[in-house]
């Protein structure tokens, strides 16, 4: 039996992507499309409706959510309350977001990962390992110039990763700053993330690490949105085995 699923933000350059794969899958059903902007348009053969009843209509058992912060809010509580599974690439929740998402799936599960790219997941999960072994870092993400949060949920989570590997960071040098911003952020464990928003990239990150005569450069690169759906296609099939709130693809990699 196949696994029934819409798609909120279809008509966008991702949502028309994870479209694809999920029409492409013969263990999923692409059933429903949604996006208010792209009301009417066709994709995958199915034509663009443009709020979530068209969801309900199909009896959509799994709905991908790759929109916009206040979008995905929304859309999410309506999943919840409709009793369907989300899948959300959508970044930039607040922990009282997230709170709330954890009170609101109880019939159903949702699925938020910062990246769907399993090489992305892999690096944060090499430099969760390498942290201990260094006493200073920095991590530098880059992104195309549409995407409006910064720094990227991929940069936050793996910061987080470190610090919580590894309390002994060195202290930030500098005394006198000439640009403002020029250090970049602060994150967690002092560990300093610098945003690059660049016409032409999709997503990369560097994670560079320091110690004492040598340095360690991890590096992950999308180059095309295709990227991530080995993994949205994997958290579509597995949503529905884990119950409650669940943040991150490495929960489905055994990493």
């Amino acid at each position: 039996m196949t696994i029934r699923v819409g798609v909120f933000g279809a008509g966008g350059r991702m949502g028309r992507t994870v479209c694809g794969a999920v029409a492409a899958d013969d263990a999923l059903d692409l059933v429903a499309a949604v996006d208010p902007h792209h009301e009417g348009e066709v994709v995958e053969g199915l034509t663009v409706a443009a709020g979530p009843d068209a969801l309900a209509d199909a009896d959509a058992q799994v709905v991908v959510d790759f929109t916009v912060l206040d979008a995905a809010r929304e859309n999410l509580r309506w999943l919840a309350g409709h009793g369907m599974h989300a899948v959300v690439g959508t970044t930039g929740f607040s922990d009282a977001d997230l709170d709330g998402f954890r009170e609101a799936f109880t019939a159903s599960n949702c699925f938020l990962a910062p990246n769907f790219a399993i090489g992305a997941v892999l690096m944060m999960r090499f430099a969760e390992l390498a942290a201990p072994h260094f006493e200073t870092a920095e991590v530098i993400e880059l992104h195309h110039d549409r995407k409006v949060d910064a720094p990227s949920g991929t940069a936050m989570l793996t910061v987080e990763r470190m610090a919580a590997a590894s309390g002994e960071w060195g202290d930030d040098p500098t005394t006198t700053t000439v640009v403002g911003g020029a250090r970049g952020g602060v994150a967690a464990g002092g560990i300093h993330v610098h945003s690059v928003r660049l016409r032409g990239v999709v997503a990369h990150q560097e994670v560079l690490l320091g110690t004492t005569g040598q340095t360690l450069t991890l590096r992950h690169d999308s180059y095309d949105r295709s990227s991530f759906m080995p993994g949205v296609v994997l958290a579509c099939k597995r949503v529905d085995g884990i119950p409650g709130v669940t943040i991150g693809l490495e929960a489905l990699l055994d990493l």
